[in-house]
C-alpha cells in the first residue's frame, strides 16, 4: 500500500491513479494525511479492501509532503561511515540527532529557491512511525513502522556552519528544504521484492544543458545505526508518536565532501530514488 498527500487530501496511490480516502470510506477516515497515523491499524485493515486503481489520474506536482506535519522530526547525521569519512569526521558511537522544522516540508516534485551559493543535497531513507511508544526493543521496532518514504535533507552549508558549534537544524530547515514522498510505502509491499534493510539509494543531477551526473549511489544496509536500532535508541530517551518521521542519514557523495566542493546552481534538477519507493524531484531556482 502507498499512501500519499494529494493537494492536502489523503489518498491511496498507484503509479497513475489516486483514490481519495475520505470519499471512498464515506467519511470513516479524515481527509488530512497526518490524521491517519492516529488510527493506523484500523486504516490498514480498511485499505486492504480497496483498489486504488479505481481512483483518478493525478499530476506529481499535486503531491504534497507524504507526511505533512509530523509531531516530531528526528534526523540522523553521519549514519554512513562513507559520509563520515568524506566529511573528515569520526564514525559516531551514538546516533547524532538533530531536527528539520516542519515548515521546511515539501512535496515530491517542487521548485526550491537557492538561499545562497552553498546549498547541498543529501538523499535519505525516511521511516514513518505508525505505533508510538517508549523503550521499544530492536526486535519489535519494525512493528512500529508505518512505512518508508524518500527524503532530501537539503542543506545551506553557510547557515549550517554559522558559529561553533554548528547549527545543523536551522541550516537544513529553510523553505522546501525537506521534500518527502512521493508516498509512504508500507512494509508488506516492500517485502514482495526487496529486503527492507538493503535498498539501493541515490540521486542524480540534471544540469541546465541536459547533461546528467550521478551524485550519490549507495545501499541502506551500510547504515551505522539501522532503522530498528534508531527506533530502540530514540525511544529509550523520548516517546515516539504516531506520525513521527526519522530521516536516517545519507551515504557519501554530497557536495561538501568533494574536492573542490560543489554546490547546487539555478537551473539544475536533483532526482532522488530509493529501491521500491519511487523517486522525488527538485528543481533549483535563483533567489527572487
Amino acid at each position: 500500500m502507498r499512501i500519499a498527500n494529494l493537494s492536502g487530501r489523503l489518498v491511496l496511490l498507484t503509479d497513475d491513479r489516486a483514490l481519495d480516502v475520505e470519499s471512498a470510506s464515506a467519511g470513516r477516515f479524515a481527509s488530512h494525511p497526518q490524521a491517519v497515523y492516529e488510527v493506523w491499524d484500523d486504516f490498514v485493515a480498511w485499505a486492504a479492501t480497496q483498489d486504488a486503481s479505481e481512483g483518478v489520474a493525478y499530476d506529481a506536482r499535486q503531491l504534497g509532503p507524504a507526511v505533512p506535519r509530523p509531531p516530531q522530526v528526528f534526523a540522523i547525521g553521519l549514519n554512513y561511515a562513507s559520509h563520515a569519512g568524506e566529511s573528515g569526521l569520526s564514525v559516531p558511537e551514538n546516533p547524532m540527532v538533530f531536527t528539520k522544522f516542519v515548515s521546511s516540508f515539501a512535496g515530491a516534485d517542487v521548485d526550491v529557491e537557492l538561499t545562497g551559493d552553498t546549498v547541498d543535497w543529501e538523499v535519505e531513507l525516511v521511516a514513518v512511525i505508525g505505533k508510538g511508544g517508549r523503550d521499544i526493543a530492536e526486535s519489535d521496532a519494525w512493528d512500529h513502522i508505518a512505512g518508508l518514504t524518500i527524503g532530501q535533507d537539503i542543506s545551506d552549508r553557510t547557515v549550517q556552519f554559522w558559529g561553533d558549534p554548528s547549527q545543523f537544524s536551522i541550516g537544513k530547515s529553510l523553505k522546501n528544504f525537506a521534500p518527502i514522498g512521493p508516498a509512504v510505502v508500507t512494509l508488506d509491499e516492500l517485502a514482495q521484492g526487496s529486503d527492507r534493510s538493503d535498498l539501493a539509494i541515490g540521486c542524480t543531477l540534471t544540469r541546465a544543458d541536459g547533461t546528467t551526473e550521478v551524485l550519490q549511489n549507495g545501499r541502506t544496509r551500510h547504515m551505522i545505526f539501522p532503522i530498528p536500532t534508531l527506533v530502540a535508541r530514540l525511544s529509550a530517551l523520548v516517546e515516539l508518536l504516531p506520525g513521527d518521521v526519522i530521516f536516517t542519514g545519507t551515504p557519501d557523495g554530497v557536495g561538501l565532501g568533494r574536492n573542490p566542493r560543489v554546490y547546487l546552481e539555478a537551473g539544475q534538477t536533483v532526482t532522488s530514488e530509493i529501491e521500491g519507493l519511487g523517486s522525488i524531484r527538485q528543481r533549483f531556482v535563483a533567489k527572487a
